[in-house]
């Protein structure tokens, strides 16, 4: 239990580290940002409490709005997708369910499964943040635009990093 705790800790740390530092200054054509800091959300295993999910994500986009002056966008985009991940892991549940202390992972359910799972869970996650930023529907198809674009680089990027974690 104190390995794990200290294992999700570490990753939680080198991912809003990466996030901060690196990615919070990257901007393509001003349409793709990316988000790597998502993958914490998504690896938390299966089991773990709804309200710890969300106080976690809650923790991770406030860290993250912090060091961005955002004030609280992230935080609302990683509450929202960290509570759309239990009904999502519900649906995509394999047909003998999921084996005590999983972890979502590209090892455990293949590529296509974590793909479709993150897939949807950064969808949410970039919905929520870009239209928060614009607060106007008139420009929904920037809005829609800036999602597709960055929700699809981060995905890759997520996906990048999932394959390397396990050592591939």
């Amino acid at each position: 239990m104190i390995n794990r705790i200290f294992r999700y800790s570490v990753i939680f740390i080198l991912l809003i580290l990466f996030q901060v530092l690196i990615l919070n200054n990257i901007q393509i054509s001003g349409y793709i940002n990316p988000f790597a800091y998502i993958l914490f959300i998504l690896i938390l295993p299966v089991e773990t409490a709804g309200w710890l999910i969300l106080i976690l994500a809650f923790l991770a986009g406030l860290i993250v709005d912090l060091f961005m002056g955002s004030a609280g966008m992230h935080a609302s985009a990683s509450v929202a997708a960290a509570f759309v991940r239990p009904f999502l892991l519900r649906s995509m549940a394999p047909r003998d369910g999921y084996e005590p202390e999983a972890e979502p992972s590209m090892e455990q359910y293949g590529f296509r499964w974590f793909a479709i799972y993150t897939l949807i869970i950064v969808a949410v996650h970039h919905l929520v943040l870009f239209w928060l930023e614009v607060m106007d529907i008139s420009n929904f198809t920037g809005i829609m635009l800036r999602m597709l674009a960055s929700t699809l680089f981060s995905t890759v990027m997520i996906l990048m990093l999932e394959y390397f974690r396990k050592g591939r």
